[in-house]
């Protein structure tokens, strides 16, 4: 069997430094993003293999997995190795 890849993206909000967008979370943020791509592929979320996010790791509280995070804020089970 070939394998086969979804590769596309959607722009998460951004805003400037201490704007309106200060106080929200970066896995918040990204599990909107995830949640997004799903619906535009149905039934993608039972085949998901890899998610791969590109961010900067975060200080204070937000500082953990954000990919890893934002993956179960989305309601995805975590069948997928997180980069």
């Amino acid at each position: 069997m070939s394998e086969a890849f979804i590769c596309d993206f959607i722009r998460s909000p951004i805003g400037p430094f201490e704007g309106s967008l200060a106080q929200l979370r970066a896995d918040d943020l990204a599990a909107h993003v995830i949640r997004e791509l799903v619906a535009k592929y149905p039934g993608l979320d039972q085949s998901i293999d890899e998610v791969y996010f590109g961010c900067a790791n975060q200080a204070g509280e937000d500082n953990r997995n954000v990919a890893r995070m934002a993956l179960l804020l989305a309601g995805l089970r975590l069948l997928a190795t997180v980069n």
